[in-house]
Order: C-alpha cells, then sequence, then structure tokens
C-alpha cells in the first residue's frame, strides 16, 4: 500500500539450504541486499532437539551473516534483535523458564559483537535492538503459559509493554539511525538499567 515490495520465502534458518534460500531470494527479487535484520528468535518449543536454542539464537544467526555480507554492499547495516531479558542474563537475573533462551540469545550478541572488526572492513556497519517483552510475540505467550501471569507482572513493573508493532517500528528507525557500529538501542523496561547496576 505504501509502493513498497516484498517477497516472502519459507526457509528454516538452522539449515544451510534455508540461510542461502533467503540471501538467493534477495538477489533475485532486488539485486542487492543492504540491510539484514536478524529477528529469528525461539528455544521455548517443545519437541525440538536438544541445544536447539542454541543452534537458532546463535548459530544461525551467524549463518545468515555470513551468506548476506558476500552481497551487501559499502554502507550497509545489520540489525540484531534481542531481548533485554537475554541482553542483560548475565547481570539481571531472569524467569528459569527463559534463561536456556536468554542465554543463547546472549551467545547470538556476542558472536555478532565479535565480527566488528571484520565487519566495519567491508563498510557494513551492525547495531542491537534490544527490547523488553513484546505482548503478542511467540515467546511472550510461550513465557505466560510455562509462568502464568509473567506478562501481567512485568507489565506491572515496566509500567507499559510494547506491541508488536510499536517495536517494530523502533527496530526499523535503527536501519538508517546516524550511529556508530555496535551501538545498542534500548526500547522500554528503563527498570534493567538499575536493576544491572546493582
Amino acid at each position: 500500500a505504501a509502493g513498497g515490495r516484498a517477497a516472502a520465502v519459507g526457509a528454516d534458518l538452522t539449515t544451510d539450504e534455508g540461510v542461502h534460500a533467503l540471501a538467493s531470494t534477495a538477489m533475485e527479487q532486488f539485486g542487492s541486499l543492504d540491510v539484514l535484520v536478524l529477528n529469528a528468535s525461539g528455544g521455548m518449543e517443545t519437541g525440538m532437539e536438544e541445544g536447539y536454542a542454541l543452534k537458532l539464537n546463535r548459530d544461525a544467526q551467524i549463518n545468515m551473516l555470513n551468506a548476506a555480507v558476500p552481497l551487501m554492499p559499502e554502507g550497509s547495516r545489520v540489525v540484531f534483535v534481542t531481548s533485554h531479558q537475554a541482553h542483560f542474563v548475565e547481570t539481571v537475573p531472569t524467569m528459569p523458564e527463559y534463561e536456556p533462551v536468554a542465554k543463547s540469545k546472549r551467545a547470538g550478541e556476542d558472536a555478532l559483537r565479535a565480527l566488528l572488526p571484520s565487519l566495519a572492513e567491508k563498510g557494513i556497519s551492525l547495531v542491537v535492538v534490544s527490547g523488553d517483552m513484546i505482548e503478542g510475540t511467540v515467546t511472550a505467550t510461550l513465557l505466560d503459559r510455562s509462568n502464568p501471569g509473567a506478562i501481567e507482572a512485568r507489565r506491572a513493573e515496566a509500567g507499559k509493554l510494547y506491541s508488536v508493532e510499536e517495536f517494530a517500528a523502533e527496530v526499523a528507525k535503527m536501519v538508517t539511525a546516524d550511529v556508530e557500529t555496535g551501538h545498542t538501542e534500548y526500547v522500554g523496561g528503563s527498570d534493567y538499567f538499575t536493576k544491572s547496576a546493582e
């Protein structure tokens, strides 16, 4: 409706085939890959293999980036989306049900940050967007199922939780924001800074 164009691709990021399907579709449909938003997340699903959270939240993120970098021109940007629960997991305790996912997301962030020098050599910047619990997401729903009342309790503690649409707008802003590579943009949950400092 806004005049844009999109292509939908069903792909499993934990497989090489899925990663390359996404990258090649971007080139076939649009001729370049200028922005890569790494927003895949999971690990609370039932029936998944052991180590699935790390496979998706760290390994798949790195594999997707490695497939994308050769297609990205100078001036491109990578945006990694995470949660405060993951970003601050080493200094602020999180719900036991979410801890393995949080630690795997933090491992993904750390692995991406380790690539900052090689990305800079290619003129590609990396920005991290960290948000509080987002209402309406699969993760928030699964957390609330395993720990009934978790979302309401977090909403009361934080004062407000962003909706999917509100958070998506914040992520989109960071695609062109004038910030240094390696910058972390915090969305909501300002009480995490106090907890982290304690």
